[in-house]
């Protein structure tokens, strides 16, 4: 999760676009706007159910054209061949 921030923070689409399973994965993404700035990340929940299914809650805040926004989701993510995929999220 932390890795994926971080990706969309430095813009870095084609890293989102690999880690996102292909059974969801969008055909392209749009990159950042200009005046869009990401505050930070907060991990709320990580659970593996098994070993190969994992959810995690965060929120990551973000300011653009000076008004806060708040993105508070819980991720689905699965494993396959060893690699971590984000499948899904439910957005609060």
């Amino acid at each position: 999760m932390r890795s994926r921030y971080s990706a969309f923070v430095l813009d870095r689409l084609p890293y989102l676009l690999d880690t996102w399973h292909p059974s969801t994965r969008p055909a392209a993404l749009e990159p950042n706007p200009p005046d869009l700035k990401w505050l930070g990340l907060a991990i709320k929940k990580a659970l593996v159910q098994d070993a190969d299914h994992a959810t995690v809650e965060f929120v990551a805040r973000s300011r653009q054209a000076g008004r806060a926004h708040r993105l508070h989701e819980l991720s689905r993510f699965v494993r396959e061949n060893g690699r971590w995929y984000y499948v899904d999220g439910d957005l609060d």
